[in-house]
């Protein structure tokens, strides 16, 4: 191959990568080469964003934003119940066919795997808002915390330190490493799912490319931005109603978009519960959900905001 064949390797590692996060990754000289964006690496993220300019040509439909609707909350259900309250904090038990259901409806967030998250959010509570902290906004800046650290090669791999009592199950492995499976399975039954509406219910006025753009590229676009808010702006605006060695803060209408998450500093000061809306009115779909999938016996064990947290919450 002529021109720069180390170029070409790093590339072609990268983009195995893509598909398969267990392929070695590309050799590089330079020091501080983990810690920089890869741009080869960030080029589907990339590609995400721009596809949702497809709207302009698919147009829009009832249909198409009702199912974007509905997959932007069963995904966002999944992420900060499962994602977060389970794998990074085990605040509940489940069984282990649960865990794995929603372990596949998490990975259709196109936010890596569940190890993955896991590991860097227990990395975050343990360094938060120090230089250890990949995305503290306050130390790295707003746009780093927001999207830059793991576009980074540090950023793409999974400290398996972090995370021993989920790398136990083979299942899970499987969906760290092959994080782009489930998520291109969604986009092609989108498509299809469309395609078959269009012929069989024609009065839906929607179509595969329709149900595609809205259902995948804008739906997860805007999953995504809310869920990473949590990173960037709730570490910037809001209130505090405990001290913490943190810069977390409580903001409600964080909560309304991320079922709970943006009482942030509820959440830093207590991160051993389930429940993160610590007073009554303090909104929390994601608690509402788990105490409905608790009645019923599908999770269990849902650890409560202590006595003493209640109270002391009560004074401020």
């Amino acid at each position: 191959m002529s021109g720069n064949p180390r170029g070409a390797a790093r590339a072609l590692a990268t983009v195995r990568r893509w598909f398969d996060t267990a392929a070695p990754a590309a050799r590089d000289g330079e020091a501080d080469v983990g810690s920089r964006i890869d741009w080869l690496r960030a080029a589907p993220f990339i590609a995400m964003h721009l596809a949702c300019l497809g709207v302009l040509a698919v147009g829009v439909s009832a249909t198409a934003l009702w199912i974007a609707a509905a997959l932007y909350a069963v995904r966002m259900f999944a992420l900060t119940a499962f994602y977060h309250r389970y794998f990074a904090h085990r605040t509940f038990r489940t069984s282990r066919a649960v865990q794995f259901v929603f372990a596949v409806i998490g990975s259709a967030c196109v936010q890596r795997g569940p190890m993955w998250w896991a590991a860097h959010h227990r990395n975050h509570h343990r360094h938060a808002d120090t230089a250890l902290d990949p995305h503290s906004p306050g130390v790295h800046g707003f746009l780093w915390s927001h999207a830059g650290w793991f576009l980074t090669r540090d950023g793409f791999r999974t400290d398996w330190e972090r995370v021993p009592d989920l790398a136990r199950y083979p299942e899970l492995r499987w969906l760290d490493r092959y994080d782009t499976v489930v998520p291109v399975a969604l986009a092609a039954g989108l498509y299809a799912l469309g395609a078959v509406l269009e012929r069989s219910a024609p009065q839906l006025a929607t179509n595969g490319p329709q149900l595609l753009v809205w259902g995948f590229f804008v739906s997860t676009v805007v999953l995504f931005h809310a869920t990473v808010t949590i990173n960037s702006l709730a570490h910037r605006f809001g209130s505090r109603r405990f001290e913490t060695r943190d810069d977390s803060r409580n903001n409600a209408w964080l909560a309304l978009l991320t079922f709970g998450e943006g009482w942030h500093n509820n959440h830093h000061f207590f991160p051993g519960s389930a429940r993160q809306g610590f007073r009554w009115w303090e909104v929390d779909l994601s608690w509402y959900l788990l105490r409905a999938m608790a009645a019923v016996g599908l999770v269990r064990d849902l650890k409560p905001v202590p006595a003493w947290v209640l109270a002391r919450a009560g004074k401020r």
